[in-house]
């Protein structure tokens, strides 16, 4: 498949309109939509300058989305429609969650004046089945993202690829992408091809990717365990059959209980 048919940088470029109104008018004129009223601390200077995306304010955010939904080729709707709540969905894996998936989750939040922001969560057998094994069991994913103050819902059965079907049956508005995905090599090319056929359909608005992160694969190694977790199951405590056993013979056998990978 072409990456460059599935939502390229220049995708996301806004685009004017020439004797239209400003998209910073038309977006104040949604004032009668309930407001999200969601509390976020504010950023320290030092993440301020570190991170790219976490200066960008809801105005930011939804002039950019307005400016690539009415320029979409092919579009179906226009931003926002009938004035009302919409339902965006943002999908992953989210194993080991980072800055990076919680900033593009408030961008999929603050995409319009009022979101219901559904995530969907690969399960432990779709991440095997398409050779990307997950360090955490599918519940403890889907509990973390349940914690993060962006989501109003979690979905534990996300489909590996998204298409009509699926969002015609979650009624889901948009779909959010993080830009600069399609021309990522170790992005997995089939979901690419339900977010390409996703955007035909007008249904994929940006968020933009956050740059100064920390690798992911030097923070946590894989693991080989079959408890979904970082840590392999520890050796069973040694039984000490003589109750008269001495303080010594309890220390040493309490000092071999250790876990694997901090050996």
């Amino acid at each position: 498949m072409d990456n460059a048919s599935v939502l390229s940088d220049e995708d996301y470029d806004v685009i004017s309109n020439p004797g239209q109104r400003s998209l910073e008018s038309s977006i104040a004129d949604f004032g009668h939509i309930p407001s999200q009223n969601i509390h976020e601390p504010p950023p320290s200077e030092a993440v301020r300058q570190k991170l790219n995306t976490v200066s960008l304010s809801a105005t930011d955010i939804q002039t950019y989305v307005r400016g690539v939904v009415d320029s979409s080729v092919g579009r179906s709707i226009s931003y926002p429609v009938e004035h009302r709540t919409m339902r965006v969905y943002v999908d992953g894996v989210f194993d080991t969650l980072t800055a990076g998936h919680v900033l593009q989750l408030r961008q999929a939040k603050l995409s319009f004046p009022s979101v219901y922001l559904v995530v969907g969560v690969f399960s432990d057998e779709l991440c095997q089945e398409h050779n990307n094994p997950a360090r955490f069991s599918h519940e403890e994913r889907c509990e973390l993202i349940r914690h993060c103050r962006w989501v109003d819902e979690v979905l534990p059965e996300a489909p590996w690829t998204v298409d009509d079907q699926f969002v015609i049956h979650k009624r889901i508005d948009y779909v959010a992408f993080e830009e600069g995905s399609s021309v990522n090599p170790e992005f997995d090319k089939v979901r690419l091809k339900g977010y390409d056929n996703m955007k035909k359909l007008g249904r994929v608005i940006p968020t933009r990717r956050t740059s100064g992160l920390t690798s992911t694969r030097l923070a946590v190694p894989l693991a080989t365990s079959t408890e979904g977790t970082p840590y392999r199951r520890a050796p069973e405590l040694p039984v000490v059959s003589e109750p008269s056993a001495s303080p010594d013979d309890v220390i040493l056998a309490l000092n071999t209980v250790h876990l694997d990978n901090q050996e």
